[in-house]
């Protein structure tokens, strides 16, 4: 609809709009006269104050009678009273307020500038510090000379200021002369002074204590943060650990005690040079009053604790991802101090019947849910108060592995986000392309379950994928996670690892050696059967190796029959291969290694080397069982059992084979128990992943320095660059994760970057449109 356009309206609108900005010019112009009269009355005051402090030290001009004439110090009294007349003429002038009027601008702030009174009084006798005068106006700074800088910059400093330095100089001429006389040593006048200027000085604290860094000690810590760097281009940890010692050990001896505390120092009796380093590193930046502050993550020191577990693999599915993950939720629950959540994968209907033994299936996640809870109760015999959830994942048949879909991570709410444990951290984000976990969770704990590199090797142009899994591995590990434990050296060794078995083995086959134990010192026989190998039925689990074990010593193991129980992708192929050899095995399908049925097997037959820790072997000797296993890294903590027969060559397994059948297992010790026991794997992880520590709060002193003290630590000190480098790796693994051509052609299970339809259906979830409504990376 069309308005009427009227002249006056238009000349009305306008006139209003120019006196409201002619009223504001004039409210302006009016602040600044008066905050140019308030200067000229401070300047006045300036002058009044000078001409008090030297009246008040009139008397201490006073020096005894003497033959010589009175001393000409005082005459610079008289010089400067000209000079005091000068500046208030100049303040006091007309031109002043224009001059202030003139330098004006919108965006100019009107400040005193005290500093060139400051440096002119100030001098080298007086310490080499500064005067803080604006500590002696109460916080107030008033630098009115950067209101119209360029006046003053036109006009001569030293005219401007002369008055200020003849005061300076006839001081120090007065001081000089007055040293012939007695009477004048003591002056009452200039002690009075110095000390008043040195009261205003601040001394910096502690910065004369700290000798400064020279190039071997910055080449040192160089070394130290570039570790994992260096360890990809195939330099190893002791190496770099030489080159820090070399660099840094010839400044440690000499400047190291004497910039630390005797608080300090008493830390440094261990003899770790990293620790030193990173301390001495602490206390320069400290001395400089540097603090750095890191990633700002939630502060839940006065909330409840809580632990996130996730894993790539959930029951009913019998592998080590499912049911050890799921043993260490129900243990770790039991301590009060925190709360867990098992975080598993649902597969949609069509992946389960791929994935589940017997055709079992579930409608739902809580139909899941209830199976898992009635299996863990049966054999712990304690109700575990834990919280179980899913995430969306698909079967991968290629990799005969569970993927994860979208951000794993999403599904721990950010209020529980607290520690997260990561098992098998670099299955979880080979292709994670979400929120990084450090940076959501306070501490992320990362547990190697799988020997990846040992599996690829065995497939087409294996060599060349494990070298790249290699580094991928290494590249997720350190970018994901700030602590990685290894179940035993048969893992590849990525960053911030440490070796340590965090399992144990189900309590019921603990109970079944118990009974065994019982049977025989009752003088019954326990064992009525011979030998058996229990695994998934793929060449990978350790059947290439028994096939050709028993193949090449088939006439020295002569009547030897072993049952072998599993069922897998490639059982046809193992059980053709068995047939060409006529090798005496029986096979027959996968079971429970707590079946009735096994219990009366005396010996367990493990030839597997890529197994990274074996649960199976575990249980064997749980039960009382005799273990025949391979000399390798993975069974590095079973050698201490005396039931544990380890081989170096075939014929050794031979002899080992025979000494096995031919004798009786010794009894299990309450300590060879308890070792083999989840609650002393939950001991060990909760020692070696530092959780003891940080839900205790007992190493904060160590971690996050002293409140009270001088030394500061290292995390809260100074920019790590081994963090920087973790936070450019994750960043870029966010980038090429984000594009689904780069994925499929990196060997990802396609649609895992978002969940579909099934997977909301399933999950009640929003659809992926509106959980990312922005498309592309």
């Amino acid at each position: 609809m069309a308005t009427n356009y009227q002249p006056s309206n238009a000349f009305s609108f306008f006139s209003k709009g120019w006196r409201d900005v002619r009223d504001s010019a004039d409210a302006d112009l009016r602040l600044m006269k008066d905050r140019a009269n308030s200067f000229k009355n401070l300047a006045t005051s300036f002058e009044s104050e000078i001409e008090n402090f030297l009246n008040s030290a009139a008397p201490a001009f006073s020096v005894p009678a003497i033959s010589s004439p009175p001393p000409a110090e005082i005459e610079f009294v008289k010089k400067l009273q000209p000079k005091l007349s000068e500046i208030r003429r100049a303040y006091s002038s007309p031109d002043f307020s224009k001059k202030v009027l003139e330098k004006w601008r919108p965006s100019a702030k009107i400040r005193i500038d005290l500093s060139a009174i400051k440096n002119a009084i100030v001098s080298e006798e007086f310490g080499d510090g500064i005067v803080d005068f604006e500590r002696g106006f109460k916080g107030r700074r008033l630098s009115f000379w950067e209101g119209f800088k360029g006046e003053i910059e036109s006009e001569s400093e030293t005219r401007v200021w002369e008055p200020i330095r003849v005061l300076k100089t006839r001081i120090k001429e007065f001081e000089k002369r007055s040293s012939s006389f007695d009477g004048f040593k003591n002056s009452e006048f200039l002690e009075k002074l110095k000390s008043s200027l040195k009261s205003m000085y601040k001394e910096p604290q502690e910065s004369k204590e700290v000798p400064p860094l020279d190039v071997p000690e910055l080449l040192a810590y160089f070394v130290k943060q570039s570790g994992p760097f260096l360890d990809q281009l195939g330099v190893s940890r002791d190496t770099c650990d030489k080159i820090v010692e070399s660099l840094y050990s010839k400044r440690k001896n000499q400047f190291l005690l004497q910039s630390l505390s005797g608080e300090e120092s008493s830390l440094l009796g261990n003899g770790n040079i990293n620790d030193e380093l990173d301390l001495r590193i602490a206390s320069v930046l400290q001395s400089t009053g540097h603090r750095y502050e890191g990633h700002a993550k939630q502060d839940l020191s006065n909330k409840e604790r809580h632990v996130a577990i996730v894993t790539t693999a959930s029951l009913p599915w019998m592998t080590g991802t499912a049911v050890n993950p799921l043993f260490r939720a129900a243990y770790l629950s039991q301590s009060k101090k925190q709360k867990v959540t098992l975080l598993v994968p649902w597969l949609c209907e069509s992946d389960q019947e791929l994935v589940y033994p017997s055709n079992v299936t579930f409608t739902s996640p809580e139909e899941q849910e209830g199976y898992i809870r009635n299996w863990l109760e049966e054999r712990i015999g304690f109700k575990a108060d834990f919280k179980i959830s899913f995430y969306p994942g698909k079967f991968s048949k290629s990799r005969r592995s569970i993927m994860p879909v979208g951000d794993t991570s999403q599904f721990i709410p950010s209020k529980d986000a607290d520690i997260a444990i990561l098992e098998e951290p670099e299955h979880l984000n080979w292709y994670h392309h979400g929120k990084r976990w450090t940076d959501k969770f306070n501490h992320v704990v990362g547990i190697v379950h799988t020997n990846y590199l040992e599996y690829i090797k065995r497939e087409k142009n294996g060599a060349l994928q494990a070298f790249f899994v290699k580094h991928i591995n290494n590249w997720v590990t350190r970018a994901y996670c700030d602590k990685v434990l290894r179940l035993s050296a048969a893992t590849q060794d990525v960053p911030k690892s440490v070796i340590c078995n965090v399992h144990g083995v189900n309590p019921k086959f603990l109970k079944i050696g118990e009974m065994v134990a019982a049977e025989r010192e009752l003088g019954q026989k326990a064992f009525t059967k011979g030998a058996y190998f229990l695994g998934k039925m793929v060449w990978a689990k350790g059947y290439k190796e028994l096939i050709n074990l028993l193949g090449k010593h088939k006439t020295d193991l002569d009547g030897f029959k072993l049952d072998v129980f599993g069922s897998g992708e490639d059982a046809h192929e193992v059980q053709s291969a068995a047939r060409r050899l006529d090798l005496n095995l029986n096979f027959q399908k996968g079971r429970d290694h707590a079946d009735d049925s096994l219990h009366r097997y005396k010996v367990f037959i493990n030839p597997s080397i890529s197994d990274v820790l074996c649960t199976a072997t575990a249980e064997a000797l749980a039960m009382g069982k005799f273990v025949v296993c391979a000399d390798h890294p993975s069974n590095e903590f079973f050698t201490s059992f005396p039931n544990c027969l380890v081989y170096k060559t075939p014929e050794d397994f031979v002899v080992k084979v025979k000494e096995a059948l031919a004798n009786e297992p010794y009894p299990l010790t309450p300590e060879q128990r308890y070792k083999l026991s989840w609650e002393a794997a939950t001991q060990r992880f909760m020692e070696y992943s530092e959780l003891d520590q940080i839900l205790n709060k007992e190493n904060d002193s160590a971690k996050s320095g002293r409140d009270k003290g001088r030394l500061i630590g290292k995390s809260a000190s100074m920019p790590n660059l081994s963090e920087l480098a973790d936070g450019g790796l994750a960043f870029a693994h966010y980038c090429l994760t984000g594009n689904e051509f780069l994925r499929l052609c990196t060997g990802a299970t396609p649609g895992t970057r978002i969940f579909d339809k099934q997977h909301c259906k399933d999950l009640n979830l929003l659809p992926p449109q509106v959980e990312n409504p922005i498309y592309g990376w």
